[in-house]
């Protein structure tokens, strides 16, 4: 029989109720926002800010978003900035460290109303998440990718990136990259290049950070991916080794830095991952030198500020060490993984699992000699632009006044249309 007005009503009320429990006590599944936004005061309201930078991930993702903090509070001092999330303890996280505006909204007819009273212009992202879609729907914001990282994987060659009007990118590499291997995608006209503003505190730092006398080696894989043509992580393959025989050289002190989600998707991954962890713990630091550590900072920077020569995988983490100068050495996946040649990985040192055997005596020739140094700072502007500190800041910031501007522009052009 069909249901009553009545008892429809109550089952609404029960599935309300339930919800509410549920988020209220965080038994959501991970990866999945709580939903309790501040819609109810929102709603007839207007703010204002000019940019919105949409997150509508989970805490655990908030690495995404905690590197581009120094640079989104450049652009706040110039251009009011809100942080828009979908998760309430994401948004906690975010208003007590980034210094940043948040406000968590869990309706798009919320998001809608409030853009309709607000004069915001711009929306950045800092990742493919499929909720952006909620946020991209609006024709009156222009908006633009910042990601999380540049890299040589293939997957930073994403179809997902059409989606947005503009991409901001690190430098000149990565729109040749997006123009080779992309489809039906102009990048030329469509990447904007404004180098990495992260890249400004690390510097500074590393300037002033007095290195010692054994040579750091820092670990930094990254971590298994999404899928298997998306793993690039050396954890599980090349890890323990690689950490056991530089630390057992007595010539090196090891950092290890993995990547935060290392181990969400392959057992295997989290294990080698403690195994690291626990291993670097239980052994005495070479004579003179800090001990050996795992570094889990929120901020690469005071890593990178120590380490003589990184050993990583294909990932954003070499596209910034070339900032450096320092040498480096870039592991190949030993899975299914699609390497495309590049320029930095034809000139970096590689380092299968087959290589390992090989393993000190590479390090020692990079670490004494740096054969590819003269090289290797060449492809520094080609793939960062100016490194200056405070340069790649002042590029994004006046990009994202560029982009409010065209929107300025093809706003006012639609309002001519439409009056016609």
């Amino acid at each position: 029989m069909p249901a009553t007005p009545r008892g429809a009503t109550f089952r609404r009320r029960i599935r309300s109720a339930g919800g509410q429990v549920i988020r209220r006590f965080g038994l959501l599944p991970a990866g999945t926002p709580d939903g309790r936004g501040e819609d109810a005061a929102l709603l007839g309201t207007s703010w204002p800010y000019e940019v919105l930078v949409y997150f509508a991930d989970t805490p655990e993702a908030l690495y995404q978003l905690e590197q581009w903090y120094e640079a989104l509070r450049a652009l706040d001092a110039e251009h009011p900035v809100v942080v828009v999330t979908r998760d309430s303890r994401t948004a906690a996280a975010v208003r007590r460290d980034s210094g940043l505006a948040v406000r968590t909204v869990a309706h798009y007819t919320t998001l809608d109303d409030v853009l309709g009273r607000s004069t915001t212009r711009l929306a950045l992202y800092v990742n493919h998440n499929p909720e952006n879609f909620t946020c991209l729907r609006f024709g009156s914001l222009v908006h633009a990718s910042l990601m999380h990282g540049d890299s040589d994987k293939v997957v930073t060659v994403s179809n997902q990136t059409k989606a947005y009007d503009f991409s901001f990118v690190a430098g000149q590499a990565a729109v040749e990259r997006m123009a080779r291997f992309s489809t039906l995608y102009d990048a030329h006209a469509r990447c904007v290049p404004v180098g990495r503003p992260q890249l400004d505190g690390q510097l500074r730092l590393r300037s002033e950070t007095q290195r010692g006398p054994v040579p750091t080696i820092l670990y930094a894989p990254t971590w298994e991916g999404g899928q298997p043509s998306a793993e690039y992580g050396s954890v599980a393959t090349h890890g323990l080794r690689l950490v056991r025989t530089l630390v057992e050289s007595g010539r090196y002190r090891v950092v290890y830095r993995p990547h935060p989600l290392t181990g969400v998707r392959d057992a295997a991954y989290g294990d080698a991952d403690a195994a690291i962890r626990e291993y670097l713990g239980s052994v005495p630091a070479p004579a003179g030198a800090k001990p050996h550590a795992t570094d889990t900072h929120r901020d690469v920077g005071p890593a990178f500020a120590d380490a003589d020569l990184l050993v990583c995988d294909v990932s954003g983490v070499a596209m910034d060490w070339l900032a450096t100068g320092a040498p480096i050495v870039v592991t190949r996946p030993a899975g299914a993984a699609m390497i495309a040649t590049s320029p930095l990985l034809d000139l970096a040192p590689a380092l299968p699992v087959e290589g390992l055997e090989q393993l000190l005596e590479l390090v020692d020739r990079e670490v004494r000699d740096d054969p590819t140094r003269s090289e290797r700072l060449r492809l520094r502007e080609h793939y960062l632009g100016d490194t200056t500190p405070g340069a790649a800041t002042r590029r994004f910031v006046a990009a994202c006044e560029d982009l409010m501007a065209v929107r300025d522009r093809e706003v006012a052009r639609i309002e001519r249309e439409l009056s016609r």
